[in-house]
């Protein structure tokens, strides 16, 4: 059956190396039987900042506005702005979403946190009884494809940025995760802006290969929900007993302050 994939791409420039890469996904994609629809954020003007001005009507509490609880209830009453309601059912109707990028500041560009902050609301994307494995979008899959200002080795256990395992944890973990995505491991483009054109296109080429069977990739490994007790959100002492004796720890983030596996949240499986 034939899946339908929302790219959310941003990028300033109609000729930038994310272009390209969001242009090599839609049409590789495309050629395998998918619906793919782009949400061109800058093309869009997508607003960033989450306020006030996203519900339509009035607020229950002007006075200590509270965004999470604001938008979750009119998300319920249908009086979130349009621009957010028209994201969201691009979202639903999705099995898959992409999410291309330049990495700024070791995360995501304002203009795409401001979709996460916005379209992704309480009640929507998420809920205290429906998240992480458990989570509303638990039959979804989401990726990261973004590019880089460092050179791989940069973001090496031994480089100057630091792990790039733990640079994604934030965002694979706490956003998509957390929402139940089953996520994909994230293609890096290191530095395409200082790399030699043959370089970029052998980028490219790797990307198109990978697109290619990108539906049937085993997720990234999670800890499930239920491996945590239900009051203090603990790992259970039958599962923390299971590998306090073992090498690594479970996840990035939850690692019992031991070595970090050595894939985690770049490698399927892992």
């Amino acid at each position: 059956m034939a899946k339908k994939v929302l790219i959310v791409y941003a990028h300033q420039s109609s000729g930038s190396f994310n272009a390209a890469a969001k242009n090599t996904a839609v049409e590789v994609l495309a050629a395998q039987g998918c619906t793919v629809e782009v949400s061109d954020l800058y093309a869009m003007g997508f607003k960033a900042s989450a306020t006030a001005e996203d519900i339509k009507g009035d607020v229950k509490n002007a006075e200590n506005f509270c965004y999470l609880e604001e938008a979750k209830l009119a998300w319920e009453q249908g009086q979130l702005s349009d621009d957010i309601t028209k994201e969201q059912s691009k979202l639903a109707e999705a099995d898959l979403i992409i999410f291309q990028f330049p990495m700024y500041w070791f995360g995501v560009p304002a203009i795409l946190k401001g979709w996460i902050d916005r379209v992704l609301t309480n009640g929507f994307a998420f809920s205290q009884e429906k998240r992480y494995n458990q989570g509303i979008f638990k039959d979804k899959r989401a990726m990261l494809s973004f590019t880089t200002g460092s050179l791989e080795s940069m973001f090496s256990p031994t480089g100057i940025n630091g792990d790039m395992k733990v640079t994604l944890w934030p965002l694979q973990n706490g956003i998509l995760h957390y929402c139940g995505f089953q996520v994909l491991a994230p293609k890096i483009f290191w530095a395409p802006a200082s790399a030699a054109a043959e370089d970029r296109k052998s980028m490219l080429e790797s990307w198109s290969t990978r697109l290619q069977g990108l539906l049937e990739e085993k997720p990234l490994s999670f800890i499930p929900l239920d491996c945590f007790d239900e009051k203090a959100f603990q790992l259970k002492p039958g599962v923390h007993k299971k590998h306090v004796g073992k090498e690594f720890g479970l996840t990035v983030g939850i690692h019992l302050n031991k070595p970090l596996p050595p894939h985690s949240q770049m490698k399927a499986g892992c």
